[in-house]
């Protein structure tokens, strides 16, 4: 128990559940910009596996690491102009697409990565985004390490956390995004198109999502393996309902389960020897499960999400 404690005090656990967390932030923001606007998209485990493709291939072929940025962000929006196509103007499943979406995203990353590198064992390595140090602010107590020794797409994410919700509460385009999620019929009336701010939500939401995978490959790591995405995508969906679709808690629901994927490695070192690593491994699911099963039972929400809409029907 002291140990644990210990863990829970000290300035590396936090930042590695700040780090841990980023790839988290970005796909919760992405998914509940889609499910603001009445669309799920399950396609985020793919968009992930193609932001972290598209980010490091752009940066090993020598686009520069906002370049890799911005390519990871304009391919997540290319495949959410995708699912809204589907599910939007054509009202096909959000499920069934979501899903297409993400097998035809993880495999067209693998396909291109094998195509482009056929005879490569191991990934070519890239120079990844670097630790920050910023006078002054580092040397805070315990902030310091925590907050300040993050790489640019943390304080990225951070930003987006901002930038989403003040476009939800205080601009009129996040009310009209609010509103097509809830009565579509309402803003149809308006004279604003409902097709329209269903798929720019897509696709800001899923340009948001390839930046998760983005980090993954730029910034955790320096290359693109297969499996690295490893569900951060299907643990976003969920954290959207943690969250009941507001960006504040979202933030707080991935650094929750940055902290217990954190814990879980330390506590491997701690008593590794005594305990099976499937326990340790599974532990942050199982509590993620536990606090969305809490969750969701007060979660309100959007009243049109998966409904498909057709102009003129009522």
């Amino acid at each position: 128990m002291i140990e644990i404690l210990q863990i829970l005090l000290s300035e590396s656990f936090w930042s590695a559940s700040l780090r841990i967390a980023t790839p988290l932030i970005f796909g919760v923001l992405g998914a509940l910009l889609c499910e603001k606007s009445g669309v799920l998209n399950l396609g985020i485990e793919g968009i992930f596996v193609v932001g972290a493709m598209v980010g490091w291939m752009a940066v090993w072929l020598g686009a520069g690491l906002w370049g890799g940025v911005l390519a990871a962000a304009l391919a997540g929006a290319l495949f959410g102009l995708l699912h809204g196509i589907l599910t939007v103007p054509l009202g096909l499943s959000q499920h069934v697409s979501g899903l297409a979406i993400t097998l035809f995203a993880s495999s067209l990353s693998y396909f291109s990565y094998r195509t482009a590198l056929p005879t490569v064992s191991s990934p070519p390595r890239i120079d990844p985004f670097q630790p920050l140090d910023i006078p002054i602010l580092t040397n805070l107590p315990f902030l310091g390490p925590v907050l300040f020794q993050q790489t640019a797409l943390t304080f990225l994410s951070l930003f987006c956390v901002l930038l989403v919700w003040y476009v939800l509460n205080k601009t009129a385009l996040g009310v009209a995004i609010k509103a097509v999620g809830d009565n579509p019929n309402s803003v149809d009336a308006q004279g604003l198109s409902v097709y329209g701010l269903r798929i720019s939500a897509v696709m800001a939401g899923s340009a948001l999502m390839a930046l998760g995978g983005a980090f993954l490959t730029m910034s955790a790591f320096d290359a693109f393996f297969f499996g690295m995405v490893n569900g951060r995508g299907w643990i976003c969906i969920a954290l959207v309902i943690f969250a009941s679709w507001r960006p504040g808690k979202a933030l707080l629901g991935a650094i929750l389960f940055g902290a217990f994927d954190a814990l879980q490695v330390r506590l491997q070192t701690e008593v590794g020897a005594f305990v099976p690593s499937q326990v340790f491994l599974a532990a942050p699911y199982l509590l993620s499960i536990f606090a969305l099963v809490i969750a969701a039972r007060r979660a309100e929400y959007p009243r049109a999400l998966l409904t498909p809409w057709f102009k003129g029907q009522r």
